[in-house]
Formats: structure tokens, C-alpha cells, sequence
């Protein structure tokens, strides 16, 4: 069909589905080039989330801002390209991840504005742990077999942060520096293993709802951990008869129907 410059639609499209294939080999291949593309992805998510860690140790200077904005350019270049190869732009949108790293772009962008909503960016922990980039760490360095684990262990150590950024931001933000954050980090522990030391209350209606939201959601989140680390191994295999997902790493057939499987081994 031709458009009304004279040009076809095909040939008017092929740059940008030239380069979503490019970005597809890139981001789901499993060749050499594609993963250490995916490798580089994973370390410089680890370099954004020591930095958001450390933020609160910083000086709010000239030089954090020019650190902040470079990060902010980072998570967009990465959302734009993962919207590139997303089957569903729609589907992508209303994806957790996507809502998160859009969160912590506006927090970047406007550092003066939502500096209160900066404890957001401890979210970025748990998207790294549901990345394809998490998978082909774990799968390379021999830890697959852990992934659940090590996802539980991070989903706590994300509540952590959250929880003890929402209440340093909250109630300990005319402490400034270390001392604020470690109050609020011991106040979370305390909270979360009910411990109740008692020496650092939140106070007023809003403390206590933060400390009832911080207990509930801390022990089923410490309760899910102590589940998979004593959970025998299993591997993530749907059966194509009945659906099943979860097999022993040797099984041959399925559980629920009987059906033969064909779990393939974690090499890449």
C-alpha cells in the first residue's frame, strides 16, 4: 500500500521494526552478544540500586543532581526500549515493573518537588528480581536453583527500605543524614520482628497505622521467606495437558495427569 508521500508503508516502518527486532536479540537472546548486553543491563541496575541506597548518606549537591538526572536518562532510555520490544504497548504500560520505574523517573526528574516520595526508589530491588536479566545472572553464576529464595530475599530486604524510607522521609526528616535513617531502619526492624524495644515510637494516628501496615505485611513477608527456603526445589515447567507449573527437577511425568515431560536443563 502506498502512503501519501509515495512511499510504501512497509518501506516507511522497516527502520523502526528493523531495530525492535535488534532489540528483541538483545534483550531475549541467548547468543554471546545478547548476553553480555543483558549482563551490562544487569550491572548498571545494580550501580543505580547501590545509589539509591546510599542516597540518604549523600550531600543533596550539584554533583548528586547531575548523578540523579544521568540515572533518570538511563530508566528512560531503558522503559523506552523495553516498550519497543513489548508484544502490547498497552500490556506493557500496566505492567508492575513499568509502574515502578515510571514512579522513580518522576522522582528523579523532580528531585525538589518529590523528595518525600524518593523512598519509592527501594522498588527498583523487586524489579530487578523480576527482570530476564535476574534469570540470566542467577542461571550463569549456577544459582538458579535458588532463584526463589533469593527472590523472597529480596522482596523482604525491598519492604525494608520501603517501609524504613517512608518513615525516615515522614517522621525523622529534621535528622538529617545517618542518624534519621538508621532511627527509622532500627524502628522498622523492631517493627517487623516484633520486638518492640519501645525507646522509638511514631506518634500520632499516622505512626500507628505505619507500625500495624509495617508488623502484618514485614511477618507474612518473613513468614514466605522461611516457606521457600525450606521448600524442596522446584523448577517452573507448565504441563501441556493439564497446566501444572511446578515439577521436581527430574520429573518425567506430570503429577496431576500423568502426562511425559520434557523439563530442559538450566544450561543457556
Amino acid at each position: 500500500m502506498v502512503n501519501g508521500t509515495g512511499e510504501t508503508e512497509a518501506s516507511a516502518s522497516s527502520p523502526l521494526q528493523s531495530l525492535r527486532g535488534r532489540l528483541r536479540r538483545l534483550y531475549y537472546g541467548t547468543d554471546n552478544r545478547a548476553l553480555r548486553f543483558q549482563l551490562t543491563i544487569g550491572a548498571i541496575d545494580l550501580i543505580v540500586i547501590l545509589f539509591f541506597l546510599a542516597g540518604p548518606y549523600l550531600n543533596p549537591g550539584g554533583s548528586y543532581l547531575v548523578i540523579d538526572y544521568a540515572i533518570a536518562a538511563i530508566i528512560a532510555c531503558e522503559l523506552v526500549a523495553r516498550a519497543l520490544v513489548a508484544e502490547s504497548l498497552r500490556r506493557f504500560l500496566l505492567r508492575p515493573m513499568t509502574l515502578v520505574d515510571l514512579l522513580i523517573l518522576a522522582t528523579l526528574l523532580a528531585p525538589q518537588h518529590l523528595s518525600n516520595f524518593a523512598f519509592l526508589r527501594a522498588l527498583r530491588i523487586w524489579s530487578f528480581s523480576q527482570s530476564r536479566v535476574f534469570e540470566v545472572i542467577t542461571t550463569r553464576l549456577g544459582c538458579r536453583r535458588y532463584s526463589d529464595v533469593l527472590r523472597a530475599c529480596i522482596a523482604f530486604v525491598t519492604f525494608l527500605f520501603l517501609i524504613s524510607g517512608f518513615v525516615y522521609t515522614t517522621f525523622f526528616y529534621r535528622d538529617a543524614g545517618i542518624d534519621g535513617f538508621v532511627d527509622a531502619l532500627y524502628f522498622t526492624v523492631a517493627t517487623i520482628t516484633t520486638t518492640g524495644f519501645g525507646d522509638i515510637t511514631l506518634p500520632g494516628t499516622l505512626g500507628k497505622l505505619t507500625s500495624i501496615v509495617t508488623m502484618i505485611f514485614g511477618v507474612s513477608l518473613f513468614v514466605r521467606l522461611a516457606q521457600t527456603i525450606v521448600r524442596p526445589y522446584k523448577v517452573t515447567y507448565p504441563c501441556p495437558h493439564c497446566g501444572l507449573s511446578r515439577h521436581d527437577a527430574d520429573a518425567v511425568h506430570c503429577k496431576a495427569c500423568g502426562h511425559i515431560l520434557a523439563i530442559p536443563d538450566e544450561g543457556l
